[in-house]
Protein backbone atom coordinates (compact mmCIF):
# COMPACT_ATOMS: atom_id res chain seq x y z
CA UNK A 1 0.00 0.00 0.00
CA UNK A 2 0.72 3.21 -0.77
CA UNK A 3 1.10 5.85 2.09
CA UNK A 4 0.10 9.63 1.26
CA UNK A 5 0.72 13.07 2.52
CA UNK A 6 -1.77 15.61 0.65
CA UNK A 7 -1.04 19.55 0.85
CA UNK A 8 -4.12 21.35 0.80
CA UNK A 9 -8.31 20.36 0.27
CA UNK A 10 -9.82 22.64 -1.77
CA UNK A 11 -11.63 21.38 -4.83
CA UNK A 12 -9.04 19.53 -6.31
CA UNK A 13 -7.98 17.86 -2.80
CA UNK A 14 -11.45 16.61 -1.94
CA UNK A 15 -12.00 15.50 -5.67
CA UNK A 16 -8.95 13.34 -5.41
CA UNK A 17 -9.86 11.97 -2.27
CA UNK A 18 -13.16 10.91 -3.21
CA UNK A 19 -11.93 8.60 -6.08
CA UNK A 20 -9.08 7.06 -4.25
CA UNK A 21 -11.86 5.96 -1.69
CA UNK A 22 -12.09 2.76 -3.79
CA UNK A 23 -8.38 2.08 -4.32
CA UNK A 24 -7.16 -0.15 -1.44
CA UNK A 25 -3.66 0.38 -2.69
CA UNK A 26 -3.73 3.62 -1.71
CA UNK A 27 -3.96 5.14 1.45
CA UNK A 28 -3.74 9.33 2.27
CA UNK A 29 -2.82 9.42 5.80
CA UNK A 30 -2.43 12.58 6.27
CA UNK A 31 -3.68 16.36 4.70
CA UNK A 32 -1.75 19.40 5.53
CA UNK A 33 -4.02 22.38 5.72
CA UNK A 34 -3.15 26.69 7.31
CA UNK A 35 -4.37 26.81 10.85
CA UNK A 36 -7.54 28.88 9.36
CA UNK A 37 -8.63 26.16 7.22
CA UNK A 38 -7.74 23.11 9.47
CA UNK A 39 -11.92 23.44 11.11
CA UNK A 40 -12.92 23.85 7.56
CA UNK A 41 -11.29 21.16 5.53
CA UNK A 42 -12.61 18.81 8.91
CA UNK A 43 -15.55 19.27 7.83
CA UNK A 44 -15.24 18.46 4.53
CA UNK A 45 -14.04 15.08 5.00
CA UNK A 46 -16.67 14.24 8.12
CA UNK A 47 -18.42 11.98 5.35
CA UNK A 48 -15.39 9.98 4.36
CA UNK A 49 -15.54 5.96 5.57
CA UNK A 50 -11.57 6.68 6.88
CA UNK A 51 -10.88 10.46 6.90
CA UNK A 52 -7.49 11.30 7.06
CA UNK A 53 -6.02 13.04 9.88
CA UNK A 54 -5.98 17.37 9.47
CA UNK A 55 -3.16 18.66 10.61
CA UNK A 56 -1.34 21.90 9.84
CA UNK A 57 1.91 20.41 9.13
CA UNK A 58 3.87 17.46 8.42
CA UNK A 59 4.52 15.52 11.62
CA UNK A 60 8.95 15.19 12.23
CA UNK A 61 8.93 11.47 12.09
CA UNK A 62 6.31 11.04 9.45
CA UNK A 63 7.50 8.82 6.47
CA UNK A 64 4.78 9.21 3.90
CA UNK A 65 5.85 7.53 0.39
CA UNK A 66 4.66 10.81 -1.36
CA UNK A 67 3.76 13.72 -0.72
CA UNK A 68 1.21 15.76 -3.37
CA UNK A 69 0.77 19.40 -3.33
CA UNK A 70 -2.51 20.51 -4.19
CA UNK A 71 -2.57 23.42 -2.40
CA UNK A 72 -1.52 26.50 -4.48
CA UNK A 73 1.77 28.29 -4.99
CA UNK A 74 2.65 28.76 -1.39
CA UNK A 75 2.65 25.73 -0.24
CA UNK A 76 5.87 24.94 -2.11
CA UNK A 77 7.69 27.36 0.00
CA UNK A 78 6.11 26.34 2.81
CA UNK A 79 5.81 22.38 2.87
CA UNK A 80 7.33 20.77 -0.31
CA UNK A 81 11.06 22.04 0.29
CA UNK A 82 11.03 20.72 3.77
CA UNK A 83 10.08 17.63 2.46
CA UNK A 84 12.92 17.36 -0.24
CA UNK A 85 15.43 17.90 2.40
CA UNK A 86 13.57 14.85 4.27
CA UNK A 87 14.07 12.65 1.61
CA UNK A 88 10.32 12.76 0.68
CA UNK A 89 9.36 12.15 -2.86
CA UNK A 90 6.82 15.21 -3.84
CA UNK A 91 3.96 15.17 -6.28
CA UNK A 92 3.07 18.91 -7.34
CA UNK A 93 -0.12 19.58 -8.91
CA UNK A 94 0.63 23.91 -8.70
CA UNK A 95 3.68 23.49 -11.85
CA UNK A 96 2.88 27.77 -12.57
CA UNK A 97 4.60 28.76 -9.11
CA UNK A 98 8.11 27.07 -11.03
CA UNK A 99 7.69 30.62 -12.91
CA UNK A 100 9.28 32.13 -9.61
CA UNK A 101 13.07 33.00 -11.00
CA UNK A 102 15.12 30.46 -8.86
CA UNK A 103 12.41 28.12 -7.52
CA UNK A 104 13.44 25.31 -10.09
CA UNK A 105 16.98 25.61 -9.00
CA UNK A 106 15.99 25.31 -5.33
CA UNK A 107 13.35 22.25 -5.99
CA UNK A 108 16.06 20.36 -7.59
CA UNK A 109 19.13 20.81 -4.87
CA UNK A 110 16.91 20.11 -1.92
CA UNK A 111 15.79 17.01 -3.82
CA UNK A 112 19.46 16.00 -4.21
CA UNK A 113 20.33 16.60 -0.83
CA UNK A 114 17.65 14.26 -0.06
CA UNK A 115 18.67 11.72 -2.27
CA UNK A 116 14.62 11.94 -3.80
CA UNK A 117 12.65 13.20 -6.93
CA UNK A 118 10.16 15.87 -7.68
CA UNK A 119 7.18 15.27 -10.27
CA UNK A 120 5.51 17.85 -12.22
CA UNK A 121 1.87 16.67 -12.99
CA UNK A 122 0.33 17.60 -16.56
CA UNK A 123 -2.81 18.71 -14.80
CA UNK A 124 -5.58 19.67 -17.24
CA UNK A 125 -3.44 19.17 -20.38
CA UNK A 126 -2.23 16.02 -22.84
CA UNK A 127 0.52 15.76 -25.06
CA UNK A 128 3.32 16.60 -22.39
CA UNK A 129 4.97 13.44 -23.15
CA UNK A 130 5.20 14.26 -27.04
CA UNK A 131 6.20 17.81 -26.22
CA UNK A 132 9.28 16.60 -24.31
CA UNK A 133 10.27 13.74 -26.39
CA UNK A 134 10.18 16.34 -29.27
CA UNK A 135 12.64 18.55 -27.13
CA UNK A 136 15.25 16.15 -26.98
CA UNK A 137 14.93 16.54 -31.15
CA UNK A 138 14.80 20.05 -31.24
CA UNK A 139 11.82 22.23 -30.86
CA UNK A 140 11.55 25.77 -32.73
CA UNK A 141 8.26 27.17 -31.22
CA UNK A 142 5.62 26.34 -28.88
CA UNK A 143 2.87 28.77 -28.67
CA UNK A 144 -0.59 27.87 -26.31
CA UNK A 145 -4.28 28.93 -26.03
CA UNK A 146 -6.59 28.89 -22.93
CA UNK A 147 -10.02 29.96 -23.24
CA UNK A 148 -12.35 29.64 -20.04
CA UNK A 149 -15.47 30.68 -19.73
CA UNK A 150 -15.95 34.61 -18.56
CA UNK A 151 -16.35 33.77 -14.67
CA UNK A 152 -13.22 31.78 -14.35
CA UNK A 153 -11.50 35.15 -14.86
CA UNK A 154 -12.68 36.85 -11.62
CA UNK A 155 -10.32 37.92 -9.17
CA UNK A 156 -7.32 38.29 -11.74
CA UNK A 157 -5.81 40.71 -13.56
CA UNK A 158 -8.49 39.63 -15.85
CA UNK A 159 -10.99 42.00 -14.83
CA UNK A 160 -8.81 44.99 -15.56
CA UNK A 161 -8.55 44.10 -19.55
CA UNK A 162 -12.20 44.28 -20.10
CA UNK A 163 -15.47 43.88 -17.60
CA UNK A 164 -16.03 40.58 -17.63
CA UNK A 165 -19.74 41.00 -16.69
CA UNK A 166 -20.28 42.68 -20.08
CA UNK A 167 -18.40 41.25 -22.87
CA UNK A 168 -20.69 39.33 -25.08
CA UNK A 169 -18.11 37.58 -27.21
CA UNK A 170 -14.63 36.04 -26.91
CA UNK A 171 -12.00 38.49 -25.51
CA UNK A 172 -8.10 38.23 -25.28
CA UNK A 173 -7.43 39.15 -21.65
CA UNK A 174 -3.36 38.34 -21.96
CA UNK A 175 -0.98 37.97 -24.76
CA UNK A 176 3.22 37.27 -23.69
CA UNK A 177 5.39 34.57 -22.39
CA UNK A 178 4.33 31.43 -19.92
CA UNK A 179 6.63 33.12 -17.39
CA UNK A 180 4.33 36.39 -17.08
CA UNK A 181 1.18 34.02 -17.97
CA UNK A 182 1.86 32.31 -14.51
CA UNK A 183 3.32 35.29 -12.69
CA UNK A 184 -0.08 36.96 -12.96
CA UNK A 185 -2.55 34.29 -12.96
CA UNK A 186 -1.11 31.82 -10.89
CA UNK A 187 -4.83 29.75 -10.14
CA UNK A 188 -5.35 29.91 -14.15
CA UNK A 189 -2.12 29.49 -16.00
CA UNK A 190 -0.88 26.50 -14.53
CA UNK A 191 -1.03 24.81 -17.91
CA UNK A 192 1.22 27.42 -19.81
CA UNK A 193 3.61 26.51 -17.12
CA UNK A 194 3.88 22.89 -17.60
CA UNK A 195 3.78 23.19 -21.45
CA UNK A 196 7.05 25.61 -20.76
CA UNK A 197 8.96 23.33 -18.55
CA UNK A 198 8.42 20.15 -20.51
CA UNK A 199 9.41 22.49 -24.15
CA UNK A 200 10.91 25.97 -24.51
CA UNK A 201 11.34 27.19 -20.90
CA UNK A 202 9.18 30.11 -19.70
CA UNK A 203 10.29 32.56 -21.20
CA UNK A 204 10.16 31.66 -24.88
CA UNK A 205 6.84 29.85 -24.56
CA UNK A 206 3.87 32.11 -26.16
CA UNK A 207 0.93 32.37 -24.04
CA UNK A 208 -3.10 34.24 -25.13
CA UNK A 209 -5.55 33.94 -22.46
CA UNK A 210 -9.09 34.22 -23.48
CA UNK A 211 -12.60 34.70 -21.49
CA UNK A 212 -14.80 33.87 -23.38
CA UNK A 213 -18.83 34.45 -21.98
CA UNK A 214 -20.42 32.14 -24.36
CA UNK A 215 -18.62 29.06 -23.57
CA UNK A 216 -18.39 26.38 -20.31
CA UNK A 217 -15.29 24.28 -20.64
CA UNK A 218 -12.09 25.56 -20.40
CA UNK A 219 -10.72 25.02 -23.76
CA UNK A 220 -6.76 24.42 -23.83
CA UNK A 221 -5.13 24.30 -27.63
CA UNK A 222 -1.20 24.44 -27.95
CA UNK A 223 1.04 24.04 -31.23
CA UNK A 224 4.73 22.92 -30.99
CA UNK A 225 7.06 23.08 -33.94
CA UNK A 226 10.81 21.80 -34.22
CA UNK A 227 12.80 18.85 -35.78
CA UNK A 228 10.25 16.35 -35.24
CA UNK A 229 8.02 18.01 -37.35
CA UNK A 230 4.53 19.72 -36.28
CA UNK A 231 2.02 18.86 -33.60
CA UNK A 232 -1.37 20.28 -32.66
CA UNK A 233 -3.22 19.27 -29.84
CA UNK A 234 -6.91 21.23 -28.49
CA UNK A 235 -8.84 19.76 -25.11
CA UNK A 236 -12.20 20.89 -24.53
CA UNK A 237 -12.46 20.30 -20.45
CA UNK A 238 -15.46 20.52 -18.44
CA UNK A 239 -14.21 23.19 -15.22
CA UNK A 240 -14.42 21.62 -12.10
CA UNK A 241 -17.83 22.44 -10.50
CA UNK A 242 -16.55 23.50 -7.19
CA UNK A 243 -13.82 25.77 -9.08
CA UNK A 244 -14.61 26.83 -12.05
CA UNK A 245 -11.05 28.22 -12.38
CA UNK A 246 -9.53 24.26 -12.50
CA UNK A 247 -10.44 22.20 -15.44
CA UNK A 248 -11.80 18.21 -13.94
CA UNK A 249 -8.96 16.53 -15.74
CA UNK A 250 -6.80 18.03 -12.98
CA UNK A 251 -8.26 15.45 -10.72
CA UNK A 252 -7.96 12.66 -13.11
CA UNK A 253 -4.48 13.53 -14.04
CA UNK A 254 -3.74 14.05 -9.97
CA UNK A 255 -5.35 9.78 -9.25
CA UNK A 256 -3.54 8.55 -12.51
CA UNK A 257 -0.30 9.74 -11.10
CA UNK A 258 -0.95 8.35 -8.05
CA UNK A 259 -1.98 5.07 -9.68
CA UNK A 260 1.25 4.89 -11.05
CA UNK A 261 2.93 5.11 -8.42
CA UNK A 262 1.09 2.55 -6.90
CA UNK A 263 0.09 -0.38 -9.32
CA UNK A 264 2.21 -3.05 -11.12
CA UNK A 265 1.78 -1.66 -14.63
CA UNK A 266 2.04 1.78 -15.18
CA UNK A 267 1.29 4.44 -18.55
Amino acid sequence: MLHITMIGCGAIGVGVLELLESDPQLCVDYVIASAGSADLVRQRLASFKQPPQVLTALPADARPDLLVECAGHRAIEEHVLPALERGIACLIVSVGALSEVGLVERLEAAAERGNTRIELLPGAIGGIDALSAAKVGGLDAVSYTGRKPAKAWKNTPGELACDLDAITEATVIFQGSAREAAQLYPKNANVAATLSLAGLGLDRTQVTLIADPLSDENVHQFEARGAFGRFELSLRGKPLLANPKTSALTVYSVVRALGNHAHAISI
